[in-house]
């Protein structure tokens, strides 16, 4: 066995975890939007969340990765590095503003942890871990934005047509549009900071692992 294989097996080892973590979580608030009433409502709703689509990114991710632990390439570099930073972000969001706002089943206790929590640390453990990198450019970094801005403007231009908000934070009909807007600003900048920090600490961290050659 080379030096190689064991880092290897990790990186394959780390990225499953969070894609089973990522594909139970996301299954069972499918599970529940698709048996409740007004399940049209109820799906649309549902991938409305930052939650939600941050760990569908996370998921693809993991899954390419645990297939092909030194990927390559830019648009799967902008793809992780935002998969990466958006699931961050909703650990960060949620355990420092949104939880214990919410009176869950065992059910939803246990997605919740999943999404929130799991994931969220499962995927970050795993890029200190084992990358990939070097990978992230300035070009990287300033394509990762065009997604969570992208999600910023259709929640507020979704949510002024049909008044609901996936957010409290967000909320323009409860806590005003300029709250809204500085709450949502806040948001960014901790994006902004994860990127570049990102970018500064992956030089710092050993390369990706190399795919191992019989």
């Amino acid at each position: 066995m080379t030096d190689a294989q064991p880092r290897y097996l990790l990186a394959r080892t780390l990225h499953t975890i969070v894609l089973v973590a990522a594909t139970v979580g996301l299954s069972m608030e499918l599970v529940r939007a698709l048996t409740s009433e007004d399940t049209g409502t109820r799906l649309v709703r549902l991938f409305s969340y930052f939650t939600i689509q941050s760990n569908l990114l996370a998921a693809i991710a993991s899954g390419m990765l645990a297939w092909r632990p030194d990927r390559r390439g830019r648009v799967f570099a902008v793809l992780r590095l935002d998969a990466l930073l958006c699931i961050a972000v909703t650990g960060i969001v949620y355990h420092a503003v949104l939880a214990g706002l919410q009176d869950l089943t065992a059910a939803g206790a246990l997605s919740n942890l999943l999404l929130h929590t799991v994931v969220p640390v499962g995927t970050v453990v795993a890029w200190l871990l084992v990358g990939p990198r070097p990978r992230l450019s300035p070009a990287v970094v300033g394509w990762s934005l065009v997604y969570p801005l992208g999600w910023i403007a259709y929640t507020f231009l979704r949510g002024a047509i049909v008044d609901w908000y996936p957010y409290p934070f967000l909320d323009v009909s409860e806590i005003g549009l300029r709250s809204a807007l500085v709450r949502t600003g806040v948001v960014a900048v901790v994006f902004l900071i994860l990127a570049f920090a990102a970018r500064a600490l992956e030089r710092l961290l050993p390369p990706a692992p190399r795919p191992v050659r019989d």
